[in-house]
């Protein structure tokens, strides 16, 4: 049976999950058991995968010591280091490179195409655990950050050659859930039919004074600082020097070729 949401559009509980999430960074003493990380995991590993390559591993930290040599990677997150749960998404080429070699065939020369399958592999696989996480009632935040160090984070967990960390996940019952970010107009993020064609015919520069506004307003709500020009200015500021500039080699010598 269908809902309609205050804009007349049909919803369902899956959609509603959606539009009310939120990155939790804050949880309860509450233990995120066995029981729930393979129901989670099991539901997320039916994500779409390029040709069923499947060309993902997850590792499922919950040593407080290893947590403890992850979170400085991280930039010393509180939430890393104390987290019920941390969950690595690898692009992993090993179960790919292992039936080749069986075959008489070599991956020595893989190319951009297998290093991207793999890593959007990982991400649909990551999404799809966060979604089924919320379902169950647990919050969570991705962890960008894993890749400050790609050669560190595949120490810490033992990665090995063909194994990288695209990105991790902290779960946990969540104690204080933030108010939600607002994110950038429908309008200016959809293009009908040719890019640049939007709803409405509203431009980017629009958009994003529009967005600036919006939330900068949501930041002073909350007692942050923050310019006029809220995101294009910190987008600026996360972006100029280009961060992680060594990302590519490190990358490299886990045989990920990003050239």
């Amino acid at each position: 049976m269908n809902f309609f949401d205050e804009r007349g559009l049909p919803t369902t509980e899956t959609i509603q999950l959606l539009q009310n999430r939120v990155s939790v960074r804050s949880y309860t003493d509450r233990p995120v058991d066995d029981a729930h990380v393979e129901a989670v995991l099991r539901a997320a590993f039916r994500a779409p995968t390029s040709s069923n390559i499947q060309s993902y591993s997850v590792v499922v930290v919950r040593d407080k010591d290893t947590l403890a040599k992850l979170a400085p990677v991280t930039g010393n997150q509180k939430h890393v280091a104390n987290a019920p749960v941390f969950l690595a998404f690898c692009a992993d080429m090993t179960r790919i490179e292992h039936a080749m070699h069986t075959y008489k065939e070599s991956i020595e020369d893989n190319n951009l195409e297998m290093g991207l399958v793999t890593s959007v592999d990982a991400a649909l696989v990551g999404m799809s655990a966060s979604l089924a996480a919320e379902s169950l009632g647990i919050k969570g935040v991705m962890i960008g950050a894993i890749r400050n160090n790609a050669l560190e984070t595949a120490k810490i967990l033992g990665l090995p050659n063909r194994v990288y960390c695209v990105f991790g996940m902290v779960l946990g019952w969540p104690k204080e859930v933030p108010p939600q970010k607002p994110r950038m107009p429908y309008e200016g993020m959809v293009h009908l039919e040719r890019f640049g064609n939007h709803p409405g015919g509203v431009s980017m520069e629009d958009t994003l004074a529009a967005y600036d506004r919006q939330l900068a307003e949501h930041y002073r709500s909350q007692g942050r600082q923050t310019n006029d020009d809220s995101w294009t200015a910190e987008l600026v500021a996360k972006f100029a020097p280009q961060p992680r500039q060594k990302l590519r080699s490190e990358l490299a010598e886990k045989g990920y070729d990003f050239m």
